[in-house]
């Protein structure tokens, strides 16, 4: 696909070996001026608009549950704006993914965004492989702050080290995973800090996460966009999360083969030219 725009999202990011080994021994990593701001400005115009035009969650903060009380959350957004589609099939994002993970290629599983409104409350402690029926742990998040994030913004903070951990992964969020693995969490030490401009986080599927409430007067504004190993197989579904997911992010998979459907395209891998 050939951008429209000019704006940098496919060029190389840089790793280092110490980058990578400090993803594969904590699980998460936060890398400084991954995306430029005049890029995250011109995106975040069409990313907020689809937000607004295709949210659906219109009760006051007040009358949701906790899971609602986190953010706004718009899935595959992709499908709905070219421009969109040209953020989410951006191969330097792609390639950091693909290098964190040590495999060939990346595809994805689907994208979203998630707003935290002004005065949303936290997101639960959580690991989003609960919710994917994909064969290895290949997976990895991008979490794309649209702005800055100071602390009262509710930023993502993570527990080092947690994707080894097998106590919680069959817990779905809410205040259920917020209070067991607030416990059995407690005695890491949480890596919750405020996100840079053009600051981007990429999180492995079974790493514990969450987020402080938003008590600031204005929005976070967040794009995640979830890639997978490019051979990664669909296993048979070991809840009704994994098979919602099944049905919604890759209803043409067969179990037991690599998830390569319409919605899963390959967004980067070695064979990409000039790259």
């Amino acid at each position: 696909m050939t951008p429209t725009s000019s704006f940098d999202i496919d060029s190389h990011y840089s790793l280092t070996p110490e980058e990578v080994d400090f993803y594969r021994t904590h699980g998460f990593i936060k890398l400084k001026e991954v995306l430029a701001p005049d890029v995250l400005a011109y995106y975040s115009r069409e990313i907020s608009a689809k937000v607004q035009e295709l949210n659906e969650q219109h009760l006051p903060l007040e009358q949701r549950g906790t899971y609602s009380k986190a953010f706004l959350q718009v899935m595959n957004l992709w499908r709905h704006s070219e421009i969109v589609r040209e953020f989410v099939f951006g191969k330097r994002l792609a390639r950091i993914a693909a290098e964190l993970m040590e495999v060939s290629g990346v595809r994805i599983y689907h994208d979203q965004a998630l707003y935290k409104e002004a005065g949303g409350g936290i997101t639960p402690w959580h690991a989003d492989q609960y919710y994917w029926p994909v064969s290895s742990d290949k997976t990895v998040t991008a979490w794309i702050p649209l702005q800055a994030i100071p602390k009262n913004m509710g930023p993502l903070a993570f527990s080092p080290g947690s994707q080894r951990l097998k106590f919680g992964r069959d817990l779905e969020i809410g205040d259920e995973s917020e209070i067991k693995l607030s416990e059995a969490l407690k005695s890491i030490p949480i890596v919750d800090e405020p996100f840079d401009l053009g600051e981007v986080s990429f999180h492995a599927g079974w790493t514990f996460h969450r987020a402080g409430a938003n008590t600031s007067d204005r929005a976070r504004e967040v794009m995640t966009i979830i890639y997978i190993d490019e051979a990664m197989r669909l296993i048979e579904p070991r809840n009704k999360n994994q098979r919602t997911d099944w049905a919604t992010w890759c209803p043409e998979a067969k179990v037991g083969e690599i998830i390569d459907t319409p919605l899963n395209p390959v967004i980067w891998n070695r064979g990409c030219e000039g790259l």
